[in-house]
């Protein structure tokens, strides 16, 4: 992504939702883009996992975790997958783990923060499917834009 996210907003205005919660940047790729992919869950990463070991073609899952930071929704071998299978980056409206190990990747990674409990592993949850949260709708096939400004996704 060579545009920044500013001026992507200056050029497309209303056509594009902003986030306005301060997500961390904690990959290595600050700046990322590409198709939305979802999976709505709340301390279970089981279906993350699942999603991010299948080809990503250059898309981006946004993961709704319900905002929780009391489990890690990904970890290193899951963002390491990730990186193996082709996807962008990862948006998690929750926390992560091995925050240093997924900073050395080439991937992009907004979490909320961090936190190194696991979560549980029974695959509850949806893949592929509207999540919302921040007062953003995200949508599957969609865009988002990520960088050090923000996170701006397509209505």
């Amino acid at each position: 992504m060579t545009l920044q996210t500013a001026d992507l907003y200056d050029e497309r205005g209303e056509d594009l939702q902003s986030v306005a919660v301060q997500f961390q940047s904690i990959g290595g790729n600050a700046r990322f883009s590409g198709p939305i992919r979802t999976v709505s869950c709340f301390e279970d990463n089981a279906l993350v996992k699942a999603v991010l070991a299948r080809p990503g073609a250059g898309a981006v899952l946004v993961v709704d975790g319900g905002g929780s930071l009391q489990t890690a929704l990904m970890g290193d071998m899951i963002a390491e997958s990730a990186v193996a299978n082709g996807w962008a980056g990862v948006i998690i409206n929750g926390a992560i783990r091995d925050r240093v190990a997924i900073g050395g990747l080439a991937l992009g990674v907004k979490a909320l923060g961090s936190n190194p409990r696991k979560s549980s592993k029974t695959g509850k949850g949806s893949a592929d499917v509207v999540v919302e949260f921040a007062g953003v709708r995200f949508r599957p096939g969609r865009m988002v834009y990520c960088d050090e400004d923000g996170i701006l996704a397509e209505r």
